[in-house]
């Protein structure tokens, strides 16, 4: 592996926004000059079926990130910004003045130019969902909401215009094991994923093309608005009916069946 790669990382201020920037910069070949951290997002559902599905995943995040969050040192010398704010003309002229190699965002807002220009090529995401299956936001919720445990994932990219669809670089699945609950999969996706990004990053320089996957005929585009009690609800009915049981005895022909981008290069984490 060549000399560390000196990145800005871009991302929120959740505590899975925290472990994966932290676990980021305490990685050996990755030096990370600054990170922009946009405050939580506002959340409009706040009773019900909904409000319970958020706490629950609030109380998964402290069970998974919590400790690491509290008790790790951070290098990657944060600075916490509002929400939405990632394009600001002064910001944009801050990060650029940080001469990083590259950016790496994650869970931060949709990044518009100048910035996607000043860093063409050396912009990438990680998108939490199996492009281009599902594309958009929320997209491993949907892929559970539809019994389809197979299409949740990681997609790591780079950024370009659009939503979720710049070049794939690698994907990864979620681990799933009996007796999970959704955040269960979704809380061990992220712990993985950042250790692959840490990866990913640190051999940005060695990076090929991969061949790209065919657009499916049941690609999906999700939407927060989407998100209604009624999804919630059949969630929770799919995980009773015993939907991660049926995944795992059907494991090997479902993933076979959606086929995903595995680079050489991170295929062994």
């Amino acid at each position: 592996m060549g000399a560390n790669q000196r990145a800005v990382i871009l991302t929120g201020s959740e505590l899975r926004h925290v472990y994966v920037r932290k676990a980021i910069g305490l990685s050996a070949h990755v030096q990370v000059v600054r990170s922009y951290c946009e405050g939580l997002q506002n959340h409009n559902a706040s009773e019900g079926d909904q409000a319970a599905h958020l706490d629950a995943r609030a109380r998964s995040e402290r069970d998974f990130f919590g400790a690491f969050a509290a008790l790790a040192p951070d290098a990657t010398h944060p600075v916490e910004i509002p929400r939405g704010s990632i394009n600001d003309p002064e910001r944009c002229r801050d990060i650029v003045a940080q001469g990083p190699d590259l950016l790496a965002a994650y869970g931060c807002s949709i990044v518009r130019e100048p910035l996607l220009s000043a860093f063409t090529g050396r912009f990438l995401n990680v998108h939490l969902g199996l492009s281009p299956y599902y594309r958009g936001s929320g997209t491993n919720f949907w892929a559970l909401v539809n019994g389809e445990p197979e299409y949740v994932g990681a997609t790591f990219m780079h950024l370009a215009a659009g939503v979720d669809t710049g070049e794939i670089i690698h994907q990864m699945r979620a681990r799933v094991y009996p007796g999970d609950s959704p955040h269960q999969i979704g809380n061990r996706l992220i712990a993985d994923m950042a250790v692959v990004y840490a990866a990913l990053i640190g051999r940005f320089a060695e990076l090929r093309p991969m061949p790209q996957p065919q657009p499916p005929a049941n690609a999906r585009v999700c939407r927060n608005r989407d998100f209604t009690p009624e999804a919630t609800q059949s969630l929770y009915r799919g995980f009773a009916a015993g939907l991660v049981d049926r995944y795992l005895a059907e494991q090997q022909a479902r993933c076979d069946a959606a086929p995903i981008v595995v680079n050489p290069l991170l295929a062994d984490l």
